[in-house]
């Protein structure tokens, strides 16, 4: 990710989503990466390349962000892709380097006063 592409965008981020983990570091869900630029899988299911993935979904339960392909919610699919959703998440986890670490280089400032 070119950290010039994302320099004085705004994301919103859910208030009780977890800190942005240290690049490398295991994935929190805390959002950051797919809020501001889609994986793969999230560019085709969401049909851009900026901006926030129309496959993350928010757990109330687990406090964190979550990618939907992924944990299998059928529901943050586009309804023509809702067939494929269990080959989707059968690709999901290499597509996503899942479990390889935080590999968003986006560094956020604080917006508090």
């Amino acid at each position: 990710m070119n950290p010039l592409a994302t320099a004085g965008r705004v994301i919103a981020i859910h208030a009780e989503a977890p800190p942005k983990p240290a690049w490398g570091a295991p994935c929190n869900g805390c959002g950051v990466c797919c809020l501001s630029v889609p994986c793969p899988i999230g560019m085709l299911l969401s049909g851009r390349r900026t901006g926030a993935c129309t496959a993350l979904v928010w757990d109330d339960t687990q406090v964190r962000y979550l990618c939907g392909v992924l944990v299998g919610r059928r529901d943050a699919l586009p309804a023509g892709w809702r067939p494929l959703g269990g080959l989707l998440q059968r690709g999901a986890r290499r597509m996503i380097a899942a479990g390889v670490g935080c590999d968003c280089d986006i560094e956020l400032e604080d917006d508090a006063p």
